[in-house]
Order: C-alpha cells, then structure tokens, then sequence
C-alpha cells in the first residue's frame, strides 16, 4: 500500500515512523510546510530527516489544497491519504485523491471536542479521561468514522506538555494496528454519533492572558493548559510581557490585605501572586524581558492588555 503523508508537526513525524516500519506500505511522499510558514504551528517539526530517512520527497506546501501540490500528490499514486498535524481543511479535488481513504489524528475522544485547540480545552475543562482518535475525513469537521480509539486518564496536574507527549505514545501504539487493519481490508470504520458531539473553538496566544480575579486553582490550571508546545499563560508587569511557565496553588499566609493580580511573596526563584478567591499561584517558572521576578507588590495585568 502506498502512502502519501501531510503534516507539520510531532504527530506527522510519529505517524510517518509507523508508515516506514510498517509491513506492507511505502510512504511515498510527505507534503509539509516550508521552514518559512514554521511559525503557524507553535509546535511545528521539520520533516526533512523523516523524509530522508524513508528515501521520500518531501513537497514543501503552503497549502495542500493547491492545483499543483494536488498534482504532485497524484504523480505518487497512493492508496491512502493520511492528514495528521495539518491546520486545513482537505478540499473536495485533494480528498478526490484517494475518495473513502483520507486518514485523520484527533487527540481528543471523538466525537467530543471536534475542532481546534484541543489539547488545551481538555486540560481548561478539567475532562477527566481523553483519548487519542484516528478516523476516517469526510467532508465536515472531526466528523468521519472511527477507525480506532485509545482511552486514557487525564491526570489532575496535567500540562500540555505532558498531554501531549501521551498523545503521542498513544498514536504510536495504536496505528501499527490500525495500518495492518487498513491493508489486509478488515478494518471495521465506526460512525461518530453526533448526538454526544461537543466542539472545541480555535485558541490564540493572546486567550493565554490570566486573569487575576479567578481562583488559584483556575489560574493554575490556565498555566498548565497554556505550556509548551503552546504561547504560554501570560500576564503583564508594567507595559512588559510575563510569561508563565510553571506554578502551583498556594495558600497565602502573609499579606491577607491584597488585590488581585498582586505580588505578595517573592524570592529570588519564585513570587506569589493573589488571586480572586484570596489563595495565592506560586510562580516557579516565568519569563520576561528582566532578571529575576516582578518586584513586591507590583500589580499584574493592570496597565496594558497582553496580545500575541
């Protein structure tokens, strides 16, 4: 079985992996961005030792759905498509390709939380078990037959990091199975019923911007869903930027008299900040264009709105 790939990201690459060692199939190209349009992913990765590794070409694409990338696509001859880590949408001429065969990634357990940003509204939801999902694309959004499905907790400390990277593991467990099912024929497409559907809506970094008036608990949680791969949660200390990286609810003992978004604690490593509910986000990890923390009892978020 032949196998065309498009994708920009880690889970293009896990996939590609599992189309190289798999018996059976050839991966015959993979269709990528160029290192130039890198910035539209934030957790964006260069396919070009993958692609050398597999002895394939690798067609660099600002937009897959174009006359000439389809071309290239159809000079491969494949038997399946796989979309997995690609922003767009297939169009009607790409899908055409390979009709009934479009492969699709979802990290969530569709079909909940179709749509974008996934892994962060997971985390923002508080959901307490996910799943990593391949299905087949059909002409709506996440909507296709699935193809198979792995089901996982999700801790109550989970970041996007850690999230992620199981998303990861998971699609790699899962696709030798899936691709071995594909080409012997026997695989069995699952429709999604859409009345458990839920849609998650597309985040930007500036939706990373904290909000001083919640609960620790709920600015602790913003931090981990907002981490790498991703912007980053973020507040501002005068007309300066602050990102975020690392903290943990903490209950305040000294300075009980303090506003929201108030520095009330602070050390050389680490400084708390007051929340809306009067419990305190201990910051162990931030960055920003100064050394060392902001300083006692500035204020953040208060002067300018955090944007991208």
């Amino acid at each position: 079985m032949r196998a065309v790939l498009i994708g920009a990201v880690e889970s293009s690459r896990v996939a590609a992996r599992c189309l190289m060692e798999a018996a059976d199939w050839e991966l015959a190209a993979i269709i990528s961005l160029p290192l130039s349009l890198a910035e539209r992913h934030s957790d964006f990765v260069d396919l070009a030792p993958t692609a050398k590794a597999a002895e394939c070409p690798l067609i660099c694409a600002a937009n897959a759905n174009s006359p000439d990338i389809i071309a290239r696509i159809e000079e491969q001859k494949p038997d399946y498509l796989f979309v997995i880590g690609w922003s767009q949408l297939c169009g009607d001429r790409l899908m055409a390709i390979t009709p009934g065969r479009v492969v699709g990634f979802h990290p969530s357990p569709l079909p909940r939380l179709r749509g974008r940003g996934v892994i962060p509204w997971t985390i923002l939801l508080d959901e307490p078990i996910t799943a990593s999902t391949l299905f087949l694309i059909d002409g709506g959004t996440d909507t296709g037959p699935i193809l198979g499905q792995r089901f996982f907790h999700v801790a109550p400390d989970e970041t996007a990091a850690t999230l992620y990277a199981r998303h990861m593991s998971t699609l790699a467990a899962m696709m030798p199975g899936v691709l071995a099912e594909l080409s012997r024929g026997t695989v069995s497409p699952i429709p999604q019923d859409d009345r458990h559907a839920t849609w998650a809506m597309r985040r930007r970094p500036e939706d990373g911007e904290i909000d001083w008036s919640w609960s620790a608990y709920a600015a602790w949680r913003h931090v981990r869903a907002c981490g790498d791969p991703y912007p980053g949660a973020r507040s501002s200390c005068g007309n300066e930027v602050i990102v975020i990286t690392e903290a943990e609810p903490d209950r305040i003992t000294t300075h009980r008299a303090a506003l929201a978004g108030q520095v009330v604690e602070r050390s050389d490593t680490a400084f708390t900040v007051c929340c809306g509910d009067g419990s305190g986000l201990r910051v162990h990890g931030w960055r920003w264009g100064r050394a060392g923390p902001p300083p006692l009892h500035a204020k953040l978020g208060d002067h300018v709105r955090v944007s991208g």
